[in-house]
């Protein structure tokens, strides 16, 4: 049989075919999820995310706590520049 004899004898059951590579990737997907290499590095990346959110959780208490004093210190100065402008 001639390659383009194969090649055409196939497409007359593409949908055969296309149903057994559906269950070949499957499988095969299947392995790879249920593999102790991916469960690490998903395990890995999942952690790091969690740092990821803690930090910025952090940082923007920090940011927060910050603008608090500068409200808080502009407060402060406005009250202390309208008693000197009173005693005036």
């Amino acid at each position: 049989m001639k390659h383009e004899e194969f090649i055409d004898k196939c497409m007359e059951h593409k949908h055969a075919l296309l149903f057994a590579a559906g269950i070949a990737t499957a499988i095969v997907g299947k392995k790879v999820l249920e593999s102790k290499t991916v469960k690490d590095a998903a395990t890995k990346g999942m952690a790091d995310v969690m740092t990821l959110r803690r930090d910025a959780e952090e940082c923007f208490e920090d940011m927060k706590q910050n603008a608090e004093d500068i409200v808080v210190d502009a407060n402060a100065q406005t009250k202390k520049e309208i008693y000197v402008e009173a005693k005036e």
